[in-house]
């Protein structure tokens, strides 16, 4: 997340800013520590300090590369939080990112992080209003409605068995081996667009107008760019949408820190026959009725029968024959990734042993519009700005959209990986969808 934020801020009132947001938010003062059972566990027994850096600010885009790079570097997860802010700094003008890893934080997370981090940036002597901890998401804090078949419990529990044979567990090392050989071979780009007030409330006016929500004519506006600019793609019609579950559970976290965000798959196929507007309705009517209780946690079901090494095993497995020759703990992960086992098997499943194949045409992120104030004692929040990050490595997906509307403007960002899309072809989607969202 990127606030915009103008007026002046120091690196010390940062710094005072963020030990207040760390008393408020539990999990943004705990470090992971794995346990006999290979369990990883949060404590908040010797967690290290959370990074903060401040660099110069010499353009409004300066803060693309500057996250570009920051992006590359390896959480400390076993001695720190799972998080670090950069302040990319002018005397009257700044933004200031927030790097975190979904394993402590949603995209909402990050919201309600940004609007606590700007009271006590506006208000230094402001008193912090703790949070309780927030309760997960298990099996005792799911909807009533959502349940496990008996049959897919049983399979998933001679998978777990299975495994329970063959098990191979990761560390911090492993990690740093991993996201060291990923940055090697792949690279993200970022688009960004921010709309103005008045573009973004004349979009708002036009979706009222044309029956549609924001979100629906986002994901037709984009969905209808990539099959202008590729052609007709097998891969293009499966799109997902970010949802946020907080109010779905028995156990609501309310406004804290923590993972709490679900989605739904669909197949959404533009025509290129009818208008854009059409075509959005057409979306609209597909997706509102989707976000169901059994559609947006059911993978989260079975995610939390299955033993929780599998699914940390899944990127060793997935990336592991990236490592080079040589590289620190090159022998084990390049003989687990070549590995016939259980976690292979479910990754062929959906075709995501590989990276060749793109698993969705387009993901979508939108927050919506966050109703949070835009002064803040002398200070501003101008816009927010989200790259929401994905389940899965970004060369299986053909773009992944973040939205976000704070202080009645809209901000987007396109994520793309280079060696899965080129960079003409991706600006032509970027305009392509523009036009069609700002068309009169």
């Amino acid at each position: 997340m990127v606030l915009r934020i103008k007026g002046h801020i120091s690196e010390e009132m940062l710094r005072w800013a963020v030990t207040k947001v760390q008393r408020r938010h539990t999990l943004l003062r705990v470090r992971m520590e794995p346990r006999a059972d290979n369990a990883l566990w949060f404590t908040a027994e010797s967690a290290g300090e959370i990074p903060i850096e401040v660099v110069p600010r010499e353009s409004q885009d300066d803060w693309i590369e500057i996250h570009a790079q920051a992006s590359r570097l390896p959480f400390e997860f076993e001695t720190r939080p799972a998080i670090r802010f950069v302040l990319v700094h002018t005397p009257d003008r700044s933004d200031l990112i927030i790097l975190c890893h979904h394993i402590i934080c949603d995209g909402m997370s990050l919201a309600y992080l940004a609007r606590d981090l700007m009271l006590h940036l506006g208000e230094p002597a402001r008193e912090v209003e703790v949070l309780p901890p927030p309760p997960p998401i298990d099996l005792d804090n799911l909807p009533a409605d959502v349940s496990q078949p008996g049959l897919v419990k049983f399979l998933i529990g001679r998978m777990n068995r299975k495994w329970a044979k063959e098990a191979v567990t990761f560390d911090q090392v492993d990690y740093e081996a991993l996201a060291q050989a990923y940055w090697a071979n792949y690279h993200h780009e970022l688009l960004s667009v921010e709309l103005p007030r008045a573009g973004t409330s004349a979009l708002v006016a036009r979706c009222r107008k044309e029956a549609v929500t924001v979100n629906s004519a986002l994901t037709a506006a984009f969905c209808g760019a990539l099959r202008e600019a590729q052609g007709e793609q097998p891969y293009q019609t499966r799109t997902v949408i970010a949802a946020n579950l907080r109010d779905r559970l028995p156990h609501s976290p309310g406004k804290g820190t923590g993972m709490y965000a679900g989605g739904v798959e669909l197949e959404l196929d533009y025509d290129r026959r009818r208008g854009f507007w059409e075509n959005a309705r057409r979306f609209h009517k597909k997706i509102v009725p989707a976000f169901t209780n059994k559609n947006m946690f059911g993978a989260i079901v079975n995610w939390l029968y299955l033993d929780p090494t599998i699914s940390e095993a899944m990127s060793f497995k997935k990336l592991g024959g990236l490592v080079p020759a040589g590289a620190s703990r090159q022998d084990k992960l390049s003989a687990f990734a070549k590995r016939d086992d259980v976690v292979l098997r479910l990754l062929k499943r959906d075709h995501l042993d590989t990276l060749e194949f793109k698993y969705w045409g387009t993901a979508v992120t939108n927050l919506g519009r966050l109703d949070f104030p835009t002064a803040y004692g002398p200070l501003e929040l101008e816009r927010l700005i989200m790259q929401p990050g994905g389940g899965i490595p970004l060369a299986n997906a053909n773009l992944v959209l973040g939205a976000v509307t704070c202080a009645g403007r809209l901000s987007l960002i396109v994520e793309y990986a280079r060696e899965a899309v080129d960079a003409a072809t991706m600006q032509k989607v970027k305009d392509k969808a523009m036009a069609y969202l700002l068309e009169e």
